[in-house]
């Protein structure tokens, strides 16, 4: 029988496996060449992958959920279109034999409480025995009167007076006894859920929590802090928007932002470079800028080919396209490789500011905080502006503290006089 098999083909630049997110054929299924058969999802994004091969399917190798490598069997097909499918095995039967119930923590355990008899009391030679006869408890009447007060039983009791008299002490000692072993009151409390989920970590947020921590143990962190008055940013924002360019436009203060960090890695283009492990320090010429993306399955940054050549309003375009293309997880593997820097907008969240990690190999990233009213002193006297707390976390090796300062007033410098933006 002519059967075809096809595996996982190289899906992009440095990725070695995917995740069959799901398949859109099953065993047995007539397929076209070309037609999709499966969305497998890679640390950049999910993508469909057609047929090289028409027939029928015979086996699916890997069920949903699965991670294969490159190159490993995806899928058989027999490419006879004159014969007969040979009859497979539904690729779920083996996972659904290993299926099993969320992992849940144990329930409530029922509590079982232990009665007291008649306020009984430990004594210095343990509880005693009943008497087989009802006998009167030797005491006095202001002891018998005490003990009754206290809702004390003294045929429980063992005197330890003269002759085994029941003394007070004797009653206190049952009183403190009672009171060392009375349950605590228990609080009315709703019901409440007490399982325990457990979320698979795979695909996108398996490779970026593996990229964070080789950023974050590989390179030496830097992060510098300065507060920016944007009043002037917001201003030029609202003057952008009333152009009829930007009708249709989401224009954001992250425009403005981008624009002048592309323009300032002119003035200080260490910071638009990166490590590379032969030795070497490598200075881009141009500007592939990052932006930090939060989707629905872990943290994605596409990047703006050579953002520096696009003013304000074509920026605003791409930085809406690539966001919107990350969220919906339809960014080409090419948008997601080969930024130069990158910028994170925590003030999007209500953050003031933050301490980003490096996208490596880049040397640096910059993290903008929420711009909001404050007082502010200008020309000696106080005002309310609205400010900004600006970040950049950098690699020491390329770069020293003091490089990254007087890039970071270079961008604040930008930010507060905007309009000499419009000569570059």
């Amino acid at each position: 029988m002519p059967e075809r098999e096809f595996k996982l083909p190289d899906l992009g630049e440095g990725l070695t496996e995917g995740e069959v997110v799901r398949w859109l054929v099953a065993a047995g299924d007539a397929i076209t060449l070309n037609q999709p058969i499966v969305e497998v999802e890679t640390a950049k994004a999910v993508v469909e992958i057609p047929s090289p091969y028409a027939g029928t399917v015979v086996k699916l190798h890997a069920g949903d959920g699965d991670t294969i490598e490159v190159g490993a069997p995806l899928i058989s097909v027999d490419t006879d279109a004159g014969g007969a499918a040979a009859p497979a095995a539904t690729p779920r039967q083996e996972q659904d034999l290993e299926q099993e119930p969320t992992l849940v923590g144990p329930g409530e355990r029922q509590q079982v409480r232990r009665r007291r008899v008649a306020g009984g009391a430990r004594s210095a030679n343990g509880p005693a025995p009943a008497a087989p006869a009802p006998q009167r408890p030797m005491a006095t009447p202001p002891v018998r009167r005490y003990a009754k007060d206290r809702g004390v039983d003294l045929a429980v009791l063992v005197g330890t007076g003269k002759d085994g008299r029941i003394t007070r002490d004797d009653v206190d000692d049952a009183l403190d006894h009672d009171l060392a072993e009375a349950p605590a009151a228990v609080v009315a409390r709703p019901p409440r859920d007490r399982a325990e989920e457990r979320i698979p970590v795979r695909g996108t947020r398996k490779q970026t929590a593996a990229a964070m921590v080789a950023s974050a143990f590989s390179i030496p962190h830097v992060t510098e802090f300065l507060t920016v008055d944007a009043t002037r940013l917001m201003e030029l924002r609202a003057r952008l928007r009333a152009l009829p360019a930007a009708a249709e436009l989401k224009l954001t203060p992250l425009a403005i932002v981008a624009k002048a960090l592309c323009v300032a890695v002119r003035s200080y283009p260490l910071m638009n470079s990166s490590w590379d492990e032969t030795g070497e320090i490598v200075v881009k010429g141009y500007v592939n800028l990052g932006i930090a993306t939060d989707t629905a399955t872990g943290l994605l940054v596409p990047n703006i080919k050579d953002a520096d050549l696009l003013g304000i309003l074509d920026l605003s375009r791409e930085l809406h396209r690539l966001t919107g293309l990350a969220r919906e997880r339809k960014a080409a593997p090419a948008d997601l490789t080969g930024g130069t820097i990158t910028i994170t907008n925590v003030g999007g969240f209500g953050v003031e500011t933050g301490t980003p990690i490096i996208n490596k190999p880049e040397c640096a990233i910059v993290a903008t905080g929420l711009i909001a009213p404050r007082p502010w002193v200008v020309d000696g006297q106080l005002a309310v502006r609205q400010l900004m707390t600006t970040s950049v976390s950098f690699d020491h090796r390329i770069v020293d503290g003091a490089y990254a300062a007087q890039f970071l007033v270079h961008l604040r410098d930008l930010l507060e006089e905007p309009a000499l933006l419009s000569a570059f």
